[in-house]
């Protein structure tokens, strides 16, 4: 019996219903729980004589701290050995795991005594606890009690693999652990489905630790709770517990992050003075400087890393669980696993990619890439055996390298999805660093962009996916897909990452063994990855010096050009959504054939002509205004056409915003004296305004009756008071503040001219803003190109200035466009 069957920290029965019964004496209860309190508070502050402890010093001390007090408070109840009563501590400290503020949860276990004995003695064992406001999860069961629950209650049964004696019999103690572990071996079988749909919902509910924003540190995939799995799966004996991951594995194997996360997880605790599961971004910079990480960006590789290893840890381990699971009934009497031949060396066996008997690894470099191709090609995992015998045996690859090599790697990086997962094996495993011994910079490499939805290393292989679908589209793809996988391979290494990259790319092309001719392409390919999207985002195409820039650098290669129209898109699609659209494939589009005829020698063609209707309205010299709806169905096109005077386009900017039309590109023009604005807009609610209203509130503005400045103002600020705290749960990723604003100078082929882009979060009536300041500084708008992408703008302005040649002019242009951007936010986080 028990004096609450099912409590977790909630009041027994009153003091009346302690009788007096058999079993240990019970003596005077001493009130020692408030000074456990007290000790647990200075151990984990550090404060007056006692030194600040690290992560594992303090976890150790949490555990001797409990275990004194609940073996001396034992004691004091009469739990000694041979009484018929038992303390065991499952959960954290049963682990010796114990966290700042972690609950306590214990078993009283009992030899079927007296009830009364029974409920006199847990009362007096959880009062003090309670009173002292310690969280405690408790049960009071007999042995066979706690057998029946673990057989039915799966959670509990997790629980009580965990168990460790703390004080009694110990023998009772061992009654449990053993049975428990006896139970959990001859019932897996049974229970295994359960288990993986257990840990999947778990998955599913909390996301992955390596791509989470804010990830839960215990219960997400990669976390501290999938060490549990691994470690009751292991108890089953179906699987060792670290499963093809020492110590010399990049990251230090499994126990490195499983010893990395609990050291987060602990810093979490003691900075949040919670429990607390869940890596808020606001403690992200605080938690790496007490763990010595650095900032909040080195705390984000570290967890990507250890929560990458632990995440293919428990892959291999639930893969090779299943495998092992025993062989009941008729299927005991059928034949083991054939092995069917994939490759030279290769072979499926039970499901997996394994290496034949007569493999040599020693004396065969290219094992590896063979290995590699067949399970991509075939979609089937490679062994955690194999991995870890490549990993022992085979030697480097001569280099140059063998062209069958060569041919194995472009065979795994145009399998498309199934490459993802092999060569997140081959790097956990050390091989893929092996292969390319400068991916060490980018593996886990957490973006500096919020627009980017994976780690580095991780984008350029789905960079290789996305790029898999286009090989049929270009003439050289094996060029393409080299380029996808090391297009961003000079990140993390200081400096413009293309220069750097494209000096990498000459190293590791020659060691693959390229031709020259090749190598220089892929060379050029990662040095201009950024050259298409950059240009046709940001400068006039209708400028045919444009185009010749673009031609000249490429060298009026049309392969290279091709590639780069490829690279283009998948580099985009692998960034995030919404990166590729409609808009900036139209564009690219648009460079590349204006490039192709180019190299064609053919002659570039004028600016398409200006629509005959507009012409006639512009020699008309009066304010005329049109709105019609799209021909794609997305949004609708604005044109303004007006005298040429100052103030033109920040006013109509500015009427659009006030009517909640969102300008999602913009393009200025003149003719006969006018200017002819034509503007894609996208209304925030409803259907648009009509283009009379837009006329009659120009009209307004233009006589300064409409102050547009103040009506703008005043909805930025409702605008701002209206948005929520905190960020969506699913923002990507969460973890880094955002950018402050950024302007950029580019010197345009024509005197007198520059382009300036400028980088920033929206607000309401921003191109009005920047608008007004060039017409105030006398700064002539030739052109504009207007992009927005979700929260952030990316706008670029071709503008007479001859002013701007001066360094002092440009700062004072500088100013006064940073003056009407919004400010970064004064967070911590957000400190670089």
């Amino acid at each position: 019996m028990r004096s609450d069957p099912d409590g977790a920290g909630t009041r027994g029965p009153g003091p009346a219903a302690h009788a007096a019964g058999p079993g240990p004496a019970v003596s005077p209860e001493p009130d020692t729980a408030a000074d456990l309190a007290e000790a647990r508070d200075v151990l984990v502050a550090g404060t007056g004589r006692t030194r600040r402890l690290d992560s594992p010093a303090l976890r150790d001390a949490l555990v001797d701290l409990h275990d004194f007090w609940l073996t001396t408070k034992g004691t004091e109840l009469g739990i000694r050995p041979d009484c018929g009563f038992a303390l065991v501590a499952v959960g954290g400290l049963g682990r010796r795991e114990m966290l700042p503020h972690s609950d306590l949860d214990l078993i009283l276990l009992h030899d079927d005594m007296d009830p009364a004995a029974v409920a006199a003695i847990a009362d007096r064992l959880w009062y003090p606890l309670w009173d002292a406001h310690i969280k405690l999860d408790h049960s009071v069961r007999t042995v066979p009690q706690a057998l029946q629950v673990a057989a039915t209650d799966l959670t509990a049964a997790l629980g009580m693999l965990e168990a460790r004696h703390i004080a009694g019999d110990t023998e009772l103690s061992n009654l449990l652990i053993g049975g428990i572990r006896r139970q959990w071996r001859t019932g897996i079988r049974g229970r295994f489905d359960e288990l993986i749909e257990m840990t999947q919902s778990r998955w599913d509910r909390t996301g992955q630790i390596a791509h989470r924003a804010e990830p839960d540190l215990k219960s997400g995939r990669g976390g501290l709770r999938d060490v549990q799995l691994l470690n009751a799966l292991s108890i089953a004996q179906l699987t060792d517990g670290m499963p093809g991951l020492g110590p010399d594995a990049p990251g230090g194997g499994l126990a490195a992050a499983h010893r990395r996360l609990l050291d987060v997880r602990t810093e979490l605790h003691r900075v949040a003075r919670r429990a607390r599961d869940q890596l808020r971004a606001q403690d992200a910079d605080e938690i790496g400087a007490a763990l010595r990480i650095g900032d909040r960006f080195d705390l984000a590789r570290v967890l990507t890393e250890s929560a990458r290893i632990i995440s293919y840890s428990v892959d291999v381990g639930i893969r090779t669980a299943g495998n092992s699971l025993p062989r009941t009934g008729l299927s005991r009497l059928r034949r083991g696993p054939v092995r069917r031949p994939l490759d030279e060396g290769v072979v499926e066996h039970g499901g997996e990619v394994a290496l034949a008997r007569d493999a040599r690894p020693r004396k065969d470099p290219g094992l590896i890439v063979r290995v590699a191709a067949s399970a991509a090609r075939t979609g089937l995992p490679i062994s955690a055996a194999t991995l870890t015998r490549l990993s022992d045996n085979t030697p480097e690859l001569r280099e140059p390298w063998p062209r069958a090599a060569l041919d194995d790697l472009l065979v795994l990086l145009a399998s498309g999805p199934a490459a993802v997962d092999v060569i997140e094996a081959l790097d956990r495993t050390g091989l893929w660093g092996r292969l390319l011994p400068e991916w060490g910079a980018v593996r886990d490499l957490p973006p500096r962009d919020a627009v980017h939805t994976w780690t580095v290393d991780r984008h350029l292989v789905e960079t290789v996916v996305q790029a898999g679908e286009a090989t049929t589209r270009v003439g050289r793809p094996d060029l393409l897909l080299l380029g996808a996988l090391l297009h961003d391979i000079g990140k993390g290494r200081g400096g413009d990452h293309s220069v750097v990259g494209a000096e990498l790319v000459e190293r590791i092309g020659s060691r693959m063994g390229l031709w020259p001719s090749d190598l220089a392409v892929l060379v050029a390919m990662v040095r201009h990855h950024l050259l298409l999207p950059n240009t046709a985002t940001r400068r006039d195409l209708d400028d045919p010096a444009t185009v010749a820039s673009v031609v000249d650098t490429l060298g009026g290669d049309p392969v290279l050009l091709e590639l780069l129209f490829a690279l283009a898109e998948a580099d985009s699609k692998a960034t995030g959504p919404g990166v590729w659209g409609d808009w900036k494939a139209s564009l690219i589009r648009e460079l590349v054939r204006r490039c192709r005829m180019v190299m064609a020698g053919e002659e570039l063609p004028a600016p398409d002509p200006m629509d005959p209707e507009l012409t006639t309205l512009a020699e008309q010299g009066s304010l005329q205004v049109t709105l019609d709806p799209r021909a794609d169905g997305r949004g609708y096109t604005v044109t303004v056409v007006a005298p040429d005077s100052p103030g033109v386009l920040s006013d109509t900017a500015g009427v659009l915003a006030l009517h909640g039309l969102r300008v999602l590109s913009a393009s200025i023009g003149s003719h006969a004296g006018c200017t002819v604005n034509s503007f894609v807009v996208l209304p925030l609610f409803g259907a648009p305004p009509a283009a009379g209203l837009l006329r009659q509130d120009l009209v307004r503005a233009g006589s300064g009756d409409l102050d547009l400045t103040a009506e703008l103002d005043a909805k930025d600020r409702a605008a701002r008071e209206s948005m929520l705290p905190d960020r969506p749960e699913h923002a990507v990723p969460g973890t880094y503040a955002k950018a402050p604003p950024r302007l950029i100078w580019f010197d345009a082929t024509d005197p007198g001219q520059v382009v300036l882009e400028v980088r920033a979060e929206d607000r309401v009536g921003l191109l009005c803003r920047l608008a007004g300041v060039f017409e105030q500084l006398g700064a002539d708008v030739r052109w504009a190109k207007v992009t927005t992408l979700g929260s952030s703008v990316i706008d670029s302005f071709c503008v007479d200035f001859s002013a701007a040649s001066t360094r002092a002019s440009r700062e004072r242009l500088e100013e006064a466009l940073l003056a009407v951007l919004p400010a970064q936010e004064p967070k911590p986080l957000e400190q670089a």
